[in-house]
């Protein structure tokens, strides 16, 4: 144990949904479904798909290390500059940029708690000063955050929609964050679930590049179905985007997420209905679990965490058994709570019927 350095004692390693091959491995099951790690239960954009067909012949050679195509399509659909964007294998990569480009071994990062557990397991690896501000309702609170920043904070990441809680901080709430926030100071917005959100007073984060230290993550892995793929990218101003590309390591976004990165961009008709069917099978869902008498959280992302007056690992496992796979929430402490991604609308049914039959 001796060469291992003392920090990665104490970390508990990050633990994704169960994969549908290990249940149907354990338990002998064929018809699987899988509601547990925020998935597009859509498939991925035909247009992706397409492209990936005709790039697959290309993986003996490596992939543009500057994702040349990949930075101007994201240029062209948010009328930024490609020197505006930083490319990833996942936002989980980029999480790990950001802390290792900006944050010395002895300042600060800054956050809620119950939200997304890599920032406090990448923070941990890299032997960085981590700490939490408790929710309120289950939502960020960034006066409370605001009140704990102090000379050695140097990032602060807000996942706005939060994960796993699916709330959201407004605009509002960003403003009067700004208004006494020290100039030396990170802001990183996680909107890896923002094409989901269908409420008016969400803060156009991209708004804020120009005046503010802030850098915007976002992911193709959720509304656009490319999860297996993992493909993040960051947004920020050049000369943040410039440093950290001296961190990010060389060829980190593979020939064939590049290329099925490029065609989902401008897949609009896909997202479009992939959009339509979460916020349709999202009602359903407040529905079904308002006649069973079911506390929930009201989410504007793609997934909603429910209390289930019991165990979660238990009503997990009971459900694991029937073949449908949810996300218990005792990792993020959250005992009595379970998270279960919209699927369509067969597995939204068959969701409710096996969780009826678990509780």
């Amino acid at each position: 144990m001796s060469l291992i350095r003392k920090n990665i004692l104490n970390i508990t390693p990050y633990q994704p949904g169960k994969p549908i091959d290990e249940v149907r491995r354990e338990y002998g099951l064929k018809d699987i479904i899988k509601l547990a790690s925020n998935e597009n239960p859509f498939g991925a954009s035909p247009a992706a798909v397409k492209r990936l067909k005709k790039e697959i012949s290309a993986v003996n050679r490596y992939p543009d290390g500057s994702c040349y195509y990949l930075k101007n399509a994201l240029a062209g659909k948010y009328g930024l500059k490609p020197a505006n964007f930083c490319c990833g294998n996942g936002s989980d990569e980029l999480i790990d940029v950001i802390i290792r480009t900006f944050v010395e071994d002895d300042e600060e990062v800054l956050t809620a708690d119950n939200t997304f557990l890599e920032y406090g397991i990448i923070s941990r690896i890299n032997n960085r000063r981590f700490t939490q501000v408790p929710l309120t309702y289950f939502r960020y609170n960034l006066e409370a955050i605001r009140r704990r920043v102090n000379k050695k904070t140097k990032v602060i990441f807000i996942a706005n929609p939060n994960n796993p809680t699916g709330t959201y901080v407004t605009k509002y709430e960003v403003e009067e964050l700004f208004k006494s926030l020290p100039p030396d100071v990170i802001v990183v917005f996680d909107e890896a679930y923002d094409l989901f959100v269908d409420v008016d007073d969400f803060p156009r984060s991209l708004a804020y590049l120009e005046r503010k230290n802030v850098i915007v993550l976002k992911t193709c892995s959720k509304s656009y179905g490319l999860a297996g793929l993992r493909l993040g990218y960051a947004i920020a101003r050049p000369e943040f985007i410039a440093y950290m590309e001296r961190v990010r390591p060389p060829f980190n976004v593979n020939i064939l997420a590049q290329a099925a990165g490029v065609a989902a961009l401008k897949d609009d008709k896909f997202l479009n209905q992939v959009r339509e069917k979460t916020l349709v099978g999202k009602r359903y869902l407040y529905e079904q679990l308002d006649k069973m008498g079911v506390p929930y959280i009201p989410s504007v992302a793609n997934f909603i965490l429910v209390d289930t007056g019991k165990d979660c690992v238990t009503v997990f496992k009971s459900m694991l058994k029937r073949g449908v796979i949810v996300r218990d929430m005792k990792q993020y402490g959250l005992k009595n709570f379970i998270r279960v991604t919209v699927g369509t609308s067969k597995e939204n049914q068959r969701f409710i019927k096996i969780f009826k039959e678990a509780l």
